[in-house]
């Protein structure tokens, strides 16, 4: 249920967001579901842009390290009403920009559009 929970934070990390730096935590709400009942809950979640160099040429060796926002994560409890099953959903207690790790996040280059904040 939590990898539910992480997932349904991360696709609404992008949705309604404007152009904003820093990697920082931001509030948003989400629904946990439990005994057939759902409920919206108010958490944190890390969120903006890490500074990233692209250099003029990339060699086999020498890649740059990526960096993207991450943090601190703990769980709460949610009691549902009428439901004896407590619900858990992640929260960010502090956010950073943080070398990307393979194991658990695709570190790969995005093949869409990434939005720009530059103003030409």
């Amino acid at each position: 249920m939590q990898l539910v929970v992480m997932a349904a934070m991360l696709a609404l990390a992008g949705a309604g967001q404007g152009c904003s730096f820093g990697c920082r935590p931001t509030n948003i709400s989400i629904t946990v579901e439990s005994c057939g009942s759902s409920e919206s809950v108010y958490t944190t979640m890390c969120a903006g842009q890490c500074f990233q160099e692209d250099p003029v040429y990339i060699g086999h060796d020498n890649w740059p390290e990526q960096r993207i926002c991450n943090g601190d994560w703990s769980y709460e409890v949610k009691h549902i009403t009428g439901c004896p099953v407590p619900v858990s959903y992640p929260v960010a207690r502090n956010c950073m920009c943080t070398a990307c790790e393979t194991g658990n996040t695709y570190c790969g280059r995005f093949p869409g559009d990434i939005p720009s904040c530059w103003s030409y």
